[in-house]
């Protein structure tokens, strides 16, 4: 892969406007504090944050809330990706959408929530992680090719993150291929005021179908900009999210690795421009790390600029391991005897996805 690093775009604004008190950009921390989902009409408690990161955590009311809150703030400085999310979060066809493809997973399969909840909380993780790339240098392709600027990379990123699982509601089997199909009058309507280049259009919005399409790695990822949607898919696999399918009877290793999982934080790494750490309060979430988790960081074209690292808590079941690293397509495992153990990790996406460049005719000048 070549070299995306160097300066940021000189489109963006210097001066950055003031932010919401108490959230740091650059950071995002979604966790499950104790206690059970609340519905929708429940009673908000006040906004738990910090100086450097932003807490989200039940009930659903206040993971939308804070999401909304955060991507607000995060988009601040770019007026059209901003007027973008606003549009996408009042449109009645998405939220419809979004409806609809929760109740085929969720009361249909068993699955975890594929809803608007889902698509507020990995909108959040992936304008955290475009701002943490950006920060360090790193040229998405829609920069890196010269069709857009910073606000453009952060509209492509916003709207493909949040409307990447609405092809559920035709159904899972292909559900990437009808969130394409489902996804373009949403983007023509939203878009076509904010541009009023059709050609830029376009060419932007082909990258919003590419994370659609690719965010579940079938087929792999090709652009930075559909692995932020990827990964940031890969983020939303705490407790809060699995207990309602766990609760639906829907028993199996994703349910209850889901509810291992406590705390997932992204921030700016020291290795690389974006740390992503996992807490788990046993060692079973380790198969969401790993199935979920690192496969969509090994996988796309995010694997050189995210450390990924996951732990468990001293206090709880007994402990198997305490710590996880990802270190090129291994886990490192520290076990609590002392040892280390390293796990190869599936990279056939990967594998597959270079092998098809690589087989590529190549054109005649």
């Amino acid at each position: 892969m070549k070299d995306r690093r160097g300066a940021a775009s000189t489109e963006q604004p210097e001066r950055r406007p003031k932010r919401h008190p108490g959230h740091a950009q650059g950071s995002f921390r979604l966790e499950v504090a104790g206690g059970d989902p609340q519905e929708m009409g429940a009673p908000l408690p006040p906004a738990e944050e910090t100086e450097s990161q932003l807490r989200f955590e039940t009930p659903k009311a206040k993971l939308i809330e804070a999401a909304q809150r955060s991507l607000r703030s995060d988009l601040a400085e770019f007026p059209r990706a901003l007027a973008a999310f606003e549009a996408l979060q009042n449109d009645p066809e998405a939220l419809a959408h979004w409806d609809m493809a929760n109740y085929i997973t969720m009361r249909k399969l068993g699955y975890n929530d594929h809803g608007r909840v889902h698509a507020f909380i990995t909108g959040a993780a992936s304008i955290t992680i475009t701002h943490l790339l950006l920060e360090a240098g790193v040229k998405p392709d829609l920069i890196e090719s010269g069709i857009g600027d910073g606000d453009d990379v952060m509209l492509v990123i916003i709207l493909g993150t949040m409307l990447h699982d609405i092809g559920n509601q035709v159904h899972r089997a292909g559900h990437e291929a009808h969130g394409v199909n489902l996804a373009i009058p949403i983007l023509d309507r939203i878009m076509t005021p904010l541009y009023a280049d059709a050609f830029k259009r376009i060419k932007v919005r082909s990258f919003i179908l590419g994370a659609i399409n690719c965010h579940d790695l079938n087929p792999p990822p090709l652009t930075i900009e559909a692995g932020i949607t990827a990964v940031a898919d890969g983020t939303d696999i705490t407790k809060g999210r699995g207990r309602k399918a766990f609760r639906m009877g829907s028993v199996d290793i994703h349910s209850i690795s889901a509810l291992a999982v406590d705390q997932v934080v992204i921030e700016a790494g020291t290795s690389k421009p974006v740390r992503i750490s996992v807490t788990m309060n046993n060692s079973g979430g380790i198969f969401q790390v790993e199935e979920v988790l690192a496969s969509k960081v090994i996988n796309t074209p995010m694997r050189d600029y995210i450390e990924l690292h996951a732990s468990t808590r001293p206090a709880g079941d007994e402990q198997i391991l305490t710590r996880v690293r990802l270190e090129g397509s291994q886990f490192v495992v520290d076990l609590e005897s002392g040892e280390e153990v390293a796990v190869d990790v599936d990279t056939a996406a990967a594998d597959a996805a270079q092998a098809q460049a690589e087989e590529a005719p190549v054109p005649e000048p």
